[in-house]
């Protein structure tokens, strides 16, 4: 069956008889047999916002977390909320909260607070639940729960038996590694995580962001292996219209690397605190001390550009003390660390 366009196919669908067993898996299987990527990513969006099917009703809202349509997906929130079905109702809570932490709704504290309350006894929802809480214990820093929570999640995987939702799971726990392992310095085991997301989602947005964080983890190791991932991460990102991700990349990233491997030819950058950072590669110490000046010195970043323009040990000291204990973060310690031992 091939249908002339998406509306057609997607309300085609809905009415296709014996819908309300389909799996979601099975719905992308039929849809694939007849279109590309694109569309059948485009017709699983409208199916699951017009499905009538309790389970797929469910299960579309990890869909559509993965793909990315945030709007979609509060939607379908709204409407599993209301549902006469109690599992319905739990994965609309969820999801909302899926939801609230992304845009900083409520407390981290408070979101570990209410998802705890949430008891089921389906796997599949399980895991999503675990997945709210690790991305609170990344939020606030506290790597040693969140490699915790890691190992018990792969356990969990085991009972999760739609396919689908399995690949899912597996894409968001790859993703979780591999900032787990960067943070950890374990190099080589972040970017196998990180590669294998790049090599299995289908969201732009996960991609950008991949190639930037996979840029950033050869800060030191080498300029143009960094700046590769940057050019990907700018390409797609100036391809899909990305425009918050191309200021990021333009004006933070790209300076960053660049003025920490003194390659600052033709940089710019609107990012005071990157301004800074350049004039440091330079040579220009007092120029980067005068631009700080004005800058709130409230990130280890921030306080290591400014033990770096001024010269000053207790200033890089203090950046390392920030890195290390308030984000645990001992790949970025190992910047006021190198620069204290150069100063030595």
């Amino acid at each position: 069956m091939i249908y002339p366009n998406t509306d057609f196919a997607a309300n085609s669908l809905i009415t296709f008889p014996g819908n309300g067993e389909l799996t979601l898996e099975q719905v992308r299987l039929l849809l694939a047999h007849e279109h590309d990527d694109q569309t059948v990513l485009e017709l699983m969006r409208k199916f699951c916002l017009q499905t009538t099917s309790p389970d797929i009703s469910k299960k579309g809202m990890e869909f559509l977390y993965m793909n990315g349509f945030y709007n979609d997906l509060q939607l379908l929130i709204n409407k599993n909320k209301k549902s006469a079905n109690k599992s319905n109702r739990n994965w609309g809570a969820v999801y909302q909260l899926v939801i609230d932490r992304r845009l900083g709704k409520h407390n981290p504290h408070d979101i570990l607070k209410m998802v705890r309350r949430i008891k089921t006894d389906e796997s599949d929802l399980k895991c999503v639940i675990e997945f709210v809480k690790i991305a609170v214990y990344y939020e606030i820093s506290e790597f040693g729960e969140m490699g915790n929570f890691l190992d018990k999640l792969q356990h969990l995987f085991d009972d999760v038996e739609d396919p689908l939702l399995v690949s899912y799971f597996n894409i968001r726990l790859y993703q979780n590694l591999f900032v787990y392992y960067w943070v950890r310095n374990e190099l080589i085991m972040a970017r196998k995580y990180a590669f294998r997301v790049l090599n299995h989602t289908t969201n732009i947005k996960t991609k950008v962001n991949l190639h930037i964080n996979l840029g950033l983890t050869y800060t030191f190791d080498t300029y143009f292996q960094g700046m590769y991932h940057m050019s990907e991460a700018l390409k797609l990102a100036k391809q899909n219209d990305l425009q918050r991700n191309v200021n990021i990349i333009e004006n933070r990233n790209i300076p960053f690397l660049s003025a920490h491997f003194k390659r600052t030819e033709g940089i710019e950058t609107d990012d005071r605190s990157e301004q800074a950072h350049l004039e440091v590669a330079k040579g220009n110490h007092d120029k980067a001390a005068a631009i700080l000046d004005d800058v709130p010195i409230n990130s280890p970043f921030r306080l290591y550009y400014l033990g770096l323009a001024k010269k000053d040990k207790n200033k890089l000291l203090q950046s390392y003390n920030h890195f290390i204990e308030k984000r645990s973060d001992h790949f970025f310690g190992r910047l006021p660390l190198n620069a204290l031992k150069q100063m030595v």
